[in-house]
């Protein structure tokens, strides 16, 4: 299994040279189109806890919280490096729905699921459309910092 096995954001930014390029163009977009979404280190969440795993760039954050009661610390939007991609995971709703439905098709994805998409290099995307999906998410997340909570418990 891929992993990145790093301990802060610099590290994770190095970890992959043939694709740091393709991450800071990423950065360089979501800083532009969503300021105030704080760009941080999100080092995984341990057995047990909620959320997943993996480490990954995150802007923005929110409690996230489980069944139990736990919560955790989680990005509005995450970027993780896969074996073969960049993902993209989006924690807001727009009209109740996950955003991505909005955006499906139109990003230059080469994989979508409900709250995330992927891509292999920064080119494929459409920065245009990307832009305009980070900006939305901010705005979206200043105005009402409880809507990824809400799009958590009604998975």
């Amino acid at each position: 299994m891929f992993q990145v096995n790093v301990d802060s954001l610099q590290a994770y930014l190095d970890f992959d040279p043939r694709r740091k390029a393709d991450l800071q163009k990423l950065d360089g977009l979501m800083r532009k189109a969503a300021p105030h979404l704080k760009r941080h280190f999100h080092a995984g969440t341990p057995a047990g806890e909620a959320g997943m795993r993996m480490k990954m760039i995150g802007y923005g954050k929110f409690s996230y919280a489980i069944k139990s009661g736990k919560t955790t610390p989680w990005p509005v939007i995450g970027v993780a490096l896969q074996k073969n991609y960049i993902s993209i995971y989006v924690t807001v709703t727009k009209n109740g729905a996950p955003i991505m439905s909005t955006y499906a098709g139109r990003l230059g994805e080469k994989r979508r699921g409900g709250n995330n998409f992927s891509f292999e290099a920064f080119d494929d995307l459409d920065p245009q459309v990307v832009s305009s999906l980070f900006g939305e998410v901010g705005r979206i997340f200043s105005a009402d910092p409880e809507n990824p909570v809400r799009y958590m418990e009604g998975r």
